[in-house]
């Protein structure tokens, strides 16, 4: 059994969720201790029950110390399977951060996966729902996936009640190399509020459209207002991506209560504007994410601004799961990541 301490590095829900992603992948029985220790609310929160939960309802895990703020638990994964489930996080718990989980899995399963999973699609700190299906899911489908992402339902803090649909066809993923040759095409976004005055999407829309104008490019941001048939409780969300021939980059802010729409608008074209004034491959978020699946690949590379912490430790803790290294070059205002098997 692999001894993961679950509070190294960055020490968070995403080291957890990864670990048992990676176990059930690989066979690995982990035990996990030392859960977010460092968190002003350490332990286990219900987004990570259900992550947990929904990644070994694929492999017909036996999980031990899967209790709410427990600290330690232990994943034992049989083998893979593929089917149909339906996961309810049961609050407002991002769905996207569940499927963090679930994705590298149900690409590993032997045969066709669906889910359906209900809880919050567009919450703070966690990748809004959008940039999942237009930024994450792109890329993952450049490494040769087939995998589809819909939001059939919008939920919100502190009710909850979205859904997203994901669904994955058995494929091998092949090494790419996420580093931009092309200049940025055009950008796209989507700004939605649900629930609320138009007013509050414009405002989103046009700051970030004003700030996104320095760049000297075609922005093309789709607006949905959205009711209570296609909503539960209140809220919104902006996300924008620049289209770079073989790589997208995007940005995303959700609204809160407090925060003026035109602040949200104008953080993602900051966002979005220093990351292609660098020349990334990926922006920071995705560059994240995307290391399982070069791992799993077998290969691959990308530039990235700034590697996170959130990086750095997801590369720590698939070095011991899979037979890879990844090699990081800081150079000229960026970094270079590349991996490769391990023979």
């Amino acid at each position: 059994m692999l001894e993961i301490d679950g509070s190294y590095g960055e020490g968070g829900g995403q080291l957890l969720r990864l670990a048992v992603a990676l176990s059930a992948i690989t066979g690995i029985d982990v035990r996990i201790r030392n859960i977010r220790a460092r968190r002003s609310n350490p332990g286990l929160a219900p987004q990570h029950l259900a992550g947990v939960r929904a990644v070994g309802k694929l492999c017909a895990a036996r999980i031990t110390g899967l209790n709410l703020r427990s600290q330690l638990i232990m994943f034992e994964p049989a083998a893979l399977r593929g089917g149909a489930y339906h996961f309810d996080i049961g609050t407002a718990g991002s769905i996207t951060l569940v499927l963090q989980a679930l994705i590298p899995v149900m690409l590993s399963a032997p045969a066709p996966c669906k889910v359906w999973i209900t809880g919050g699609t567009d919450i703070r700190q966690a990748p809004a729902a959008d940039y999942l299906c237009a930024v994450l899911v792109w890329l993952i489908r450049r490494l040769g996936a087939q995998l589809h992402a819909r939001v059939l339902r919008r939920g919100y803090y502190p009710r909850g009640g979205g859904e997203i649909e994901v669904a994955v066809q058995p494929a091998r993923l092949v090494p790419r190399a996420f580093d931009r040759l092309d200049p940025a095409g055009s950008i796209h976004g989507i700004v939605h509020v649900a629930n609320l005055p138009e007013h509050v999407a414009l405002r989103m829309e046009r700051a970030a459209c004003e700030r996104l104008a320095a760049l000297g490019l075609q922005v093309s941001i789709e607006r949905q207002l959205l009711g209570h048939d296609a909503a539960v409780g209140t809220g919104g969300a902006i996300v924008c991506w620049a289209e770079c021939g073989q790589t997208v980059l995007g940005a995303a802010r959700v609204a809160e209560r407090g925060v003026r729409a035109e602040a949200l608008g104008e953080a993602v074209g900051v966002e979005l504007m220093a990351d292609l004034a660098t020349g990334a491959g990926l922006d920071v978020h995705a560059a994240d994410q995307l290391l399982v699946f070069l791992a799993l690949a077998g290969g691959g590379s990308f530039s990235v601004r700034s590697l996170s912490l959130h990086a750095r430790t997801a590369i720590w803790l698939i070095e011991q799961f899979l037979p890879v290294t990844f090699e990081v070059v800081e150079s000229a205002g960026l970094a270079h990541v590349s991996v490769t098997a391990r023979t």
